[in-house]
């Protein structure tokens, strides 16, 4: 089993803005392209772990969604950078679109997206870490099983990402 970092998308990996759906309302948070590189070349996974209930809001579309997350992967490979995957729920219980419209197990801060791509990509949940911005972000990783969840409060990713996984090794 291998170790990953876990990333919150919105507010940690790119500037916050509300129900970012349109390439050209992303900015990436400071030192975040770098963070996933450090990752990277460590050999440790990067796996993006994030709500999307715009989706069930009729928002924007799943479709949208990947747009955006293939935008970011392009972009990343300009620094020789990558995120192994990208997991996101769709669900709002008081969204207006079916069948996104629902409970699940998968709207942080229940655990199912972390769980799920623990047992996806063979990561062992007591190695690994999450950087989030919300304390919903916190609780999914705590009820996952991961070694920490880590409160993301600004600044530059990369100097929090290093000073933890430096400090834990």
């Amino acid at each position: 089993m291998i170790q990953a970092v876990f990333f919150d998308r919105d507010g940690v990996l790119n500037e916050e803005v509300g129900y970012l759906w349109q390439i050209e309302n992303f900015v990436w948070i400071d030192g975040a392209r770098e963070a996933i590189k450090f990752c990277n070349e460590r050999g440790i996974l990067t796996v993006v772990v994030t709500n999307q209930g715009g989706i069930a809001r009729g928002l924007y579309t799943a479709r949208e969604v990947d747009a955006l997350h293939n935008f970011m992967q392009r972009d990343l490979s300009k620094i020789g950078a990558h995120i192994d995957a990208f997991y996101y729920c769709p669900h709002h219980p008081e969204g207006s679109v079916a069948p996104f419209n629902v409970v699940c197990d998968c709207r942080k801060p229940k655990p199912g997206l972390i769980v799920r791509a623990c047992r996806e990509l063979d990561i062992n949940p007591e190695q690994s870490i999450l950087f989030g911005d919300s304390e919903r972000d916190i609780a999914a990783a705590q009820a996952a099983g991961l070694r920490a969840g880590i409160f993301f409060t600004g600044g530059n990713l990369l100097q929090a990402v290093t000073s933890k996984l430096l400090a834990d090794n």
